[in-house]
């Protein structure tokens, strides 16, 4: 007879485990009286999860494989013998497919993945191995009495095909059909798997991974935080680093925030009111050049370590920028004529060639010195021009922001006898944020500013500042056919972030403790991503809500985007905005304010909510974009009157501070004159210093009055600190402070205050004593002296004693009422009443606390 065979790929039925807790699929096995042969393929997003349970024949226990941490394991448990595992493969939840083969044959067992059987794991079992009745996939019903079911971890979420079980395939298609197994919350003949990293929506280089029913950013190393790496954590200008209170220092900044350009590495000088960003190129430096001609030319590039569009993004938010430009010369020409061709040139922004220099204007081939007609040789435009035997220089500012930062220079009059030329550009700087200070004010709820429609259909993210004193108003608000984005303020203790993507209107809402219509600043950040929509407001808890895994995710908007109201017309904002971005991008107010009714640019009033900014003293000055700090009667100095002024004092160095002579004494005075010496009879003195020495006795303060009062504060043998009074009517008066020996090398602050009778007097933040006087007056003051007093006439003998030794060591901070004497000294001897005697240094009290005041004072000496 004839026979016939016929073969045949199994059928691919995909299979998709549903539900994290309920999927599972029950198929039958065939018990074999000697081993166990089991194999499928999976796919899955799920580091964790049941891939199969079977409770062996013969009580040969249960048999686990399970995914752990993306790492595939087989585990046979039997109570009266040691485990047996085998573990396989990492990262095996990449959503790709994967196959697992399982066989056993007596006492031997062998997992293969990947059908790579030169990598594939065998181990031993003491007794022999069975293959079982039933074989649960992906997880366990949820009754366990009906099932020996063991689910030590997650069930499994994804995807199965090709299961054969004793080297039978298993027609799926009958499972669904009832005819073969159970299962439970499954999709047969489909895989529901899906890639939710393509397209990857993490930003800025962020690195994507998913689960079952999300994605994850990894933001690490990437200069950006946030759920999508949406979010840079740098700031967008020196500006808003000093509004931090940040010293000068080398800073990142990130002049479009959350959008696509990087951080860029720069240097923010912030000692004065302008704060300066500079940035270096790789050839900084006095460069010589000969042997260049036009045929040969010498020419250098100048990298920044940025891409040219940052460098842009950073000039185009200052408020002005330079380069400093100079060519040193010896019979090296220039520029040549105006109406000549350049012997040398430099190319700017554009990559376009400049033919003026430094101190000139665009447009015209020439110097500094040609604008101010100062050349060497009238003649030419440049000193360099006139081709002179001996060295000379063109040196001036490029401060024209289109054309900058100069990107290459040419020279090409080097090659003559005894021609030689020097160049030097200088690094980028920049002073301004064109953008904090940008502010509108809206005078009527009906005004309004607006602006093209916000397009981030993606990710949005609104930032800016407010003050007001309504109750309530919309901030801004962009409308779509369906789709809208609104912030208001909805109460004076609450802002709501409102945005439908077709999903529904979603609410975030941050609620504070205390009114925000108190006409003080506050911040508001609002950002809608993939993931999740929060809002910020000044440092309160971020309000967050976690977007729906699926459902619409574009956020469609076509109408103009109103700012300071509203097109729905509900209530329109009164007060002040400012600094308002949008997805990095920074919306001008203040242009657009200038020809809008109702609105009017810029905003008043900085000092309400930043004059505690300005410490010690320092006074808050209004400006039209922001505030400073004005620190003349303050002891300290810096953008925040926070930096300390202090100097080494050696045995014989003396500073005075001299007070005009009082009126009691100029007998003649008019009435009117005598305001000049307001302070010459005082019902009070406000008297703080740091100090550190390692000397005693010492005369640290002494002040005295043309009526022989005198106020000393000196260091007595035993390091104790005496605070002095004498008053015409009290007499003299010590107060001693000997709460441990102060010339200990630490540094150690003095605070004396005393107001009409009541004295106060505190050393190290600690009240030490308080004393009530029956005189209210310090009547003529006539002169107040650190350390040595050179006129010693009036001196009792204690006092004397410690002058002699006068005072070696650290003074820092010295403030007598609004004079700061110590500052004077420094700062301003030429304009300032003080005489200094001996030898004085400038120097940091705190850096030098761990050394030897001795040494130190004679290094710096």
């Amino acid at each position: 007879g004839n026979v016939t065979f016929s073969c045949s790929e199994p059928q691919i039925v995909p299979i998709t485990f549903v539900s994290a807790s309920r999927s599972y699929l029950l198929l039958p096995g065939t018990p074999q009286i000697d081993g166990l042969s089991v194999s499928f393929q999976f796919r899955t997003w799920n580091k964790d999860g049941l891939l199969l349970f079977t409770e062996l024949s013969e009580n040969s226990g249960p048999l686990l494989v399970y995914l752990h941490s993306g790492r595939l394991t087989l585990l046979i448990q039997k109570e009266t013998q040691n485990p047996v595992e085998i573990s396989e493969g990492t990262n095996l939840h990449d959503g790709l497919w994967h196959s697992v083969n399982i066989n056993a044959r007596r006492h031997r067992i062998t997992l293969t993945l990947d059908n790579n059987a030169a990598t594939a794991s065998h181990a031993t079992t003491v007794s022999r191995i069975y293959s079982g009745n039933s074989y649960y996939f992906g997880g366990c019903p949820d009754n366990f009495t009906d099932s020996p079911c063991l689910n030590p971890i997650t069930a499994f979420q994804g995807c199965m095909r090709l299961i054969f079980i004793d080297n039978q395939p298993k027609d799926l298609i009958l499972v669904q059909q009832g005819s073969l197994g159970n299962f439970s919350d499954l999709h047969i003949d489909l895989c529901g798997i899906k890639d939710r990293c393509l397209p990857n929506y993490c930003e800025h280089g962020g690195r994507c991974s998913q689960s079952w029913t999300t994605f994850y950013c990894n933001c690490t190393d990437t200069g950006y935080t946030g759920a999508t790496c949406h979010n840079s954590i740098y700031e967008q200008s020196c500006e808003a680093y000093r509004h931090q209170g940040k010293t000068s220092g080398f800073f990142y900044i990130d002049s479009d925030g959350s959008g696509p350009l990087g951080p860029l590495r720069v240097f923010c000088n912030i000692t004065g009111d302008k704060i300066w960003t500079a940035v270096q190129h790789n050839s900084t430096g006095l460069t010589r050049v000969q042997g260049a001609n036009p045929e040969k030319p010498y020419t250098m590039s100048f990298n920044y370590n940025s891409s040219a569009e940052q460098l842009e993004a950073m000039i185009n938010s200052a408020e002005y920028c330079e380069q400093e430009a100079a060519y040193h010369c010896k019979k090296s020409r220039l520029l040549n004529t105006p109406n000549g061709m350049p012997f040398a040139w430099w190319v700017g922004r554009a990559n376009e060639k400049h033919l003026y220099w430094g101190g000139s204007l665009p447009g015209i081939q020439q110097c500094a010195c040609g604008l101010e007609e100062s050349c060497l040789d009238m003649r030419y435009f440049c000193n360099c021009d006139a081709d002179r035997e001996e060295w000379t220089n063109d040196t001036g500012l490029l401060a024209f922001k289109d054309h900058l930062p100069v990107t290459q220079i040419v020279i090409t009059d080097t090659n003559r006898s005894n021609s030689e030329a020097a160049w030097k550009i200088g690094p980028l700087r920049c002073y301004g944020d064109r953008q904090f200070w940008n502010a509108a004010s809206f005078n009527t709820e009906a005004s309004y500013l607006h602006f093209p429609a916000f397009h981030a259909e993606v990710s949005a993210d609104i930032s800016f500042f407010f003050k007001t004193t309504a109750v309530s108003g919309v901030f801004l608000e962009n409308l779509g056919i369906k789709d809208f984005i609104r912030v208001e303020i909805s109460s004076p203790k609450e802002i709501t972030f409102s945005i439908d993507v077709g999903n529904g209107p979603t609410e975030a809402t941050v609620q504070s403790p205390t009114p925000l219509n108190d006409n003080q600043w506050h911040y508001v950040r609002a950002e809608r991503n993939l993931k999740q929509t929060s809002l910020q407001v000044d440092s309160l808890p971020k309000k967050v809500l976690e977007a729906p895994a699926e459902g619409h995710f574009r956020l469609q908007l076509n109408s103009q985007l109103f700012v300071g109201g509203t097109a729905s017309r509900q209530k329109g904002f009164l007060g002040c905005i400012r600094s308002l971005h949008l997805n990095g991008q920074k919306l001008d107010l203040e242009e657009r304010a200038k020809m809008t009714p109702g609105v009017k640019p810029g905003c008043p009033g900085h000092c309400s909510s930043y004059g505690n900014l300005c410490h010690n003293g320092g006074r808050c000055v209004e400006k039209y974009n922001g505030y400073s700090c004005d620190c003349t009667n303050s002891a300290y100095e810096g953008p925040f009157c926070k930096e300390e002024v202090s100097a080494l004092f050696e045995a014989d160095t003396s500073i005075t501070y001299i007070f005009q002579e009082p009126y009691p004494v100029t007998k003649n005075a008019s009435t009117s004159s005598s305001a000049i010496y307001a302070d010459a009879v005082t019902s009070k003195e406000n008297i703080a210093f740091s100090f550190l020495t390692a000397h005693t006795p010492s005369l640290l303060l002494y002040i005295n009055t043309y009526f022989h009062e005198y106020l000393a504060v000196i260091l007595s043998k035993n390091g104790s600190l005496q605070v002095r009074y004498k008053l015409s009517k009290d007499g003299l008066l010590i107060f001693t402070i000997d709460s441990g020996n102060f010339a200990n090398r630490e540094l150690h602050h003095v605070k004396i205050n005393r107001e009409g009778r009541e004295l106060v007097i505190q050393v190290d933040q600690i009240l030490k004593l308080k004393h009530n006087f029956s005189e209210t007056d310090f009547k003529a003051i006539k002169s107040l002296t650190l350390g040595k007093v050179t006129d010693t006439l009036s001196l009792d003998p204690e006092v004397s004693k410690a002058n002699a030794y006068g005072f070696t060591g650290c003074l820092s901070s010295v403030q007598y009422n609004h004079i700061a004497p110590l500052k004077a000294a420094l700062r301003h001897p030429s304009i300032a009443p003080v005489t200094v005697k001996g030898s004085l240094t400038e120097s940091s009290c705190a850096s030098i606390m761990e050394g030897d005041v001795n040494t130190v004072t004679t290094i710096y000496s």
